[in-house]
């Protein structure tokens, strides 16, 4: 069976084999600890039986939690000394376009696909169903409450249902929809090229406010202590009340703001255009610290264990402290997407390959030769990276179980 953990949007699946001295085998339903962890673990009764239970980890919506920290918490199997053996537990597509963060829920794998979402089951790769759309589709999909919601190059915003993938319903913006949305509280709220930001019930995609800003929205909203932030290509990151849509902040960069916020602690971290990354406020707006490179930011941040991870049109990756901005190392890559952080390792997607940095250190831990420049999703022990040159969708994993559609 599946649980949802309180705080969290991990799916945890127990599966439970007490044995009783007069029963025998039986089920028990619990509800699993927040501290629980991917992976098989064993428990003991008050009567001193004893048992196992699996616990798996879903990776829901772009930037794994609706506060976009590309940081998944829970990861335990891949870690700094066996990340460098990965291999490919499977391979779907041929020459097909996926510019989007792939999202894993409940053993599916949801990603877009040219003009599609597709869905397909994440142990061999086998299609579940696919939805066409009449664009391209670069936002990445989230999943919430048995629906998965994507915007398209079409104008429009769909929510399907995630097991069959029939449509719930579509809403249509005035323009491309590039932003991948976030659902929070029973609301989802994605930007659009039309400049706005959008805030749909997420049962019936009734619009329940927008708010206009003076250029296009493809950064990814995050929501967090009910607010959302976002960037606009007007130069501005902004801050709403989630409920309402009332701007509570505003602040000015240089340059578009084209990535996603990251919100953690009470700070706001993103990159501008205009070379910098900025740490805010996330209550007032007001700046905490801001950090020069040498080129545009387009990618989003990663946060960490105290630590700011992007990388910048300068061939530079940096890893930055959250609390001061002061650098603690960086390397030259050339860095196409948004990194994310798992178990001590980054996981950077770039223009020639993934590579697995020491979140620590910097130090190359592994390389896996994709010609990529989207950013990966990692769960559960598997890396789920796209591959632009052959066109496919990878799933790497550790040398066992492993197999390959093509």
């Amino acid at each position: 069976m599946q649980l949802l953990s309180p705080g969290s949007r991990r799916a945890i699946t127990l599966i439970l084999a007490l044995l009783w001295c007069t029963a025998g085998p039986s089920q028990t339903v619990m509800l699993s600890p927040e501290s629980g962890r991917p992976g098989t673990h064993a428990m003991v009764s008050f009567r001193g039986a004893q048992a196992t239970f699996g616990a798996s980890t879903n990776w829901s919506e772009y930037g794994f939690a609706a506060n976009h920290t590309n940081f998944n918490p829970y990861e335990n199997i891949l870690n700094t000394g066996n990340v460098s053996g990965l291999v490919a537990n499977w391979a779907v597509g041929s020459y097909v376009r996926i510019p989007t963060q792939p999202v894993v829920v409940n053993g599916v794998v949801y990603f877009g696909s040219n003009k599609d979402l597709e869905a397909v089951d994440a142990s061999n790769a086998s299609t579940l169903w696919t939805y066409t759309t009449g664009g391209s589709v670069h936002s990445s999909p989230a999943v919430s409450g048995g629906a998965v919601y994507f915007g398209s190059f079409d104008h429009n915003v769909y929510a399907l249902n995630a097991v069959t993938g029939g449509e719930l319903w579509q809403y249509s913006t005035g323009s491309r929809v590039q932003s991948s949305p976030v659902v929070a509280n029973g609301v989802l709220y994605v930007g659009s090229q039309d400049h706005n930001l959008y805030a749909l019930d997420a049962n019936t995609g009734t619009m329940l406010w927008s708010f206009t800003t003076g250029g296009e929205v493809i950064s990814s909203p995050a929501v967090a202590d009910g607010v959302v932030y976002f960037g606009s290509w007007d130069r501005n990151i902004y801050a709403l009340d989630a409920a309402t849509g009332v701007k509570k902040w505003s602040y000015a960069t240089g340059g578009a703001v084209s990535d996603s916020p990251s919100v953690v602690g009470g700070v706001v971290y993103f990159g501008s255009e205009d070379y910098r990354v900025y740490a805010l406020n996330a209550k007032t707006g007001v700046k905490l610290w801001s950090y020069a490179t040498k080129g545009t930011i387009d990618s989003s941040p990663a946060v960490a264990n105290g630590v700011v991870y992007t990388g910048s049109a300068d061939g530079t990756f940096y890893a930055l402290n959250t609390s001061s901005g002061a650098i603690l190392w960086s390397i030259g890559i050339c860095l196409c997407s948004t990194a994310v952080v798992a178990n001590g390792v980054v996981y950077v997607s770039t223009a020639y390959a993934m590579d697995e940095l020491d979140a620590s250190t910097g130090a190359t831990l592994g390389s896996w030769g994709v010609d990529n420049g989207y950013s990966p999703a990692v769960v559960n022990g598997v890396v789920y990276v796209y591959d632009r040159f052959g066109g496919r969708l990878f799933a790497l994993g550790l040398p066992s179980n492993t197999g390959a559609r093509q």
